[in-house]
């Protein structure tokens, strides 16, 4: 027995001594459990976060704009990593990259110095890519979501998603600002297009798949290879503002913020979004940037949201009114509402002073800050950033503007076409139009022009012209001229029609256009907006673009047979012009596959979208939704002629 409680005896020791210095052990050995890949990714994060110092912790909620790095000097911009410890970085709409290699070098090389510093915590790069990786020349560039939502395909959108993460993985990227989920009110809103439907439901079923496609069903990222960080935007309520105007005051009751904006967001946590965007509008007279009851109280509290909620480009400079008026008081607002990534973007040297001070001083607890940086860090982990923090120019880049990638664009054009006339008559439909004829002419602008079709958020902020020449409406708007890979729509007809059929191209008819022209069989008039963004985008009149009504009025209304092809991101004035067009389709923004267009105007396919919005008659209408009490539009929403 003596033998027995011995041997008891010096295992209880033995098991009190591994229990008790285990620990050291395993560290005397070179264990850290935040850079172990088999440990939970909580476990990791607190064991990061309690190692960081303050300068670390609020480095990783500071964002800035890539530029930082790269201009005037990249060595001086290393001390953004190496000094400042900054966490993220993005590129803006003005940056439309080299070759793929060039970019791919450029994420490592500021990866390598993140990594460098003394916990090699990663850089998490992001980008805007709303209608496929946009602002890279020659990717492949899909409708705007006011398409995709005339599709009604959730399927063909999940598709969109996951070619719209491999290509911006290509270039070094992890995570993307997408999917936008705003449920758009008010067609007047210069980021209508940005919005899949004025329907909830609608906006749910898109928001759904896309993520499916961009993250992958599962939390945060299912692979961390092929897949990205998406980002709900813009929370809450944008589209929803006071006429429809940008960064305005939505002013709902509970009813309409919680059946109406609110869905898609939850939809989007339930999925385990990696990231959400605060609005620049208000809600009932709140910032949204500083709105603590929606921004911790319901979405981190009671939705129990578990990634970080980013600011959107100064958008807590714009707390206040002018911009930066009381910028210590921005910075503390924004945080205390729960903002938890800063997107400075260039002012960061100010930014991380003024918020140490804030921290130092008590103003902002320690607590708000360690929540913050763990929601930074829990998606850092989940991205496989620590274990992969390097991006490859492997296969991807293969498949980065493949003609594979562009076919399901060419699909998503065909499926998103909404037929609204056909013919003057029921015995008189002109669609779907002959190939073989002897002479067409195709009438307008938008025909020819990359940077139109492509609208707003292609290769810059505002778009470009495609046309290569700077024509009277873009230098008034101040267009850069720009090219990227893909098909007109004028080049989908030419590319359509029988080889004995000639097609005339006319820019800008004039009054002789009728009579010079009058053995056409058909014109084909394409018409609609030029390309703008955000607040450029607010619109009072809704009307169609200069020479747009011209145009109409000497090919349709002098005689001519003619399809109108609306290229818009919005229901347009048309009313005036309906009775003497034979057709009417709206392409909305269709990207580079212009292709599609000719695909369901000629029959090889056919006309399969609904309005994903109701078509008003006049903007006095407005708001005008389905479901009002007060509704009577020129077309109801899910309207579409189907062949």
């Amino acid at each position: 027995m003596a033998g027995v409680r011995s041997f008891f005896l010096f295992a209880a020791i033995a098991l009190l001594f591994a229990g008790r210095y285990g620990d050291a052990t395993a560290a005397a050995r070179g264990y850290i459990k935040y850079k172990d890949p088999k440990a939970a990714v909580e476990e990791r994060v607190e064991d990061l976060l309690t190692r960081m110092t303050l300068p670390e912790k609020l480095g990783q909620m500071c964002q800035v704009d890539r530029f930082n790095f790269s201009y005037p000097n990249p060595s001086i911009g290393q001390e953004i990593f190496t000094k400042y410890m900054i966490g993220s970085v993005l590129s803006n709409p003005y940056d439309t990259g080299a070759s793929i290699a060039k970019r791919v070098e450029l994420a490592n090389t500021m990866q390598k110095l993140s990594l460098s510093t003394r916990l090699g915590i990663p850089l998490l790069y992001a980008i805007d890519a709303v209608h496929g990786h946009n602002t890279f020349i020659n990717a492949t560039i899909f409708p705007h979501n006011i398409g995709l939502g005339a599709t009604r395909d959730p399927e063909l959108v999940k598709k969109i998603g996951a070619i719209t993460a491999l290509e911006v993985r290509a270039t070094g990227i992890a995570q993307a600002f997408a999917p936008c989920v705003a449920v758009c009110r008010d067609p007047r809103w210069g980021r209508c297009y940005e919005s899949y439907s004025e329907d909830p439901k609608l906006v749910n079923l898109m928001t759904e798949s896309i993520m499916d496609g961009l993250q992958g069903n599962a939390p945060y990222v299912a692979d961390f290879k092929t897949k990205l960080a998406g980002c709900a935007k813009h929370f809450v309520g944008d589209g929803g503002t006071i006429d429809g105007i940008n960064e305005n005051n939505t002013v709902v009751d509970n009813a309409t913020l919680f059946n109406v904006h609110m869905p898609p967001f939850e939809l989007a946590v339930k999925k385990g979004i990696a990231s959400i965007m605060a609005s620049y509008s208000s809600l009932n007279g709140v910032k949204m940037h500083a709105n603590r009851a929606m921004l911790t109280d319901y979405l981190k509290d009671t939705l129990k949201f578990q990634g970080f909620v980013i600011s959107d480009w100064l958008g807590i400079d714009k707390i206040t009114t002018p911009p930066r008026a009381n910028y210590t008081y921005s910075i503390e607002a924004s945080i205390n509402a729960g903002i938890d990534m800063v997107m400075v973007p260039w002012e960061y040297k100010e930014f991380l002073e003024k918020l140490t001070n804030l921290v130092n001083g008590g103003y902002i607890p320690m607590s708000r800050i360690d929540d913050a940086v763990r929601r930074v860090l829990r998606v850092k982990f989940s991205l496989g950033l620590f274990e992969n923090p390097f991006a490859e120019e492997s296969s991807l880049a293969t498949e980065f503007g493949s003609e594979e990638h562009r076919e399901v664009a060419r699909e998503a054009v065909r499926k998103s076409m909404v037929l609204l006339k056909n013919g003057k008559t029921d015995n008189d439909k002109i669609v779907p139009l002959p190939k073989k004829v002897k002479k067409i002419v195709v009438a307008g602008a938008h025909a020819n022009n990359m940077g139109w079709q492509c609208g707003g958020f292609t290769l810059t902020w505002q778009g470009f012209n495609g046309t290569g020449e700077n024509i009277s409406r873009n230098k008034a708007m101040n267009l850069p001229t720009g090219k990227t890979r893909g098909t007109t729509i004028l080049e989908g007809i030419m590319k359509t029609v029988d080889a004995t059929t000639e097609v005339v191209y006319v820019e800008e008819p004039n009054q002789n256009t009728a009579k010079l022209h009058a053995d056409a069989a058909y014109t084909i008039v394409v018409v609609g907006e030029a390309p703008y963004a955000e607040s450029q985008g607010d619109s009072t009149t809704l009307n169609m673009a200069a020479p747009g009504p011209d145009t109409i009025s000497h090919t349709c209304a002098s005689g001519m047979k003619c399809v109108v092809v609306l290229v818009t991101g919005r229901p347009l004035m048309i009313e005036a012009y309906i009775d003497f067009i034979d057709a009417v389709a709206v392409a909305w923004l269709p990207g580079t596959e212009g292709q599609g267009v000719a695909d369901v105007l000629f029959g090889d396919h056919p006309f399969t979208g609904t309005l994903p919005r109701t078509w008003m008659k006049s903007v006095v209408q407005l708001p005008m939704n389905v479901g009002d009490s007060a509704y009577d539009p020129l077309f109801p929403f899910g309207f579409g002629i189907t062949n």
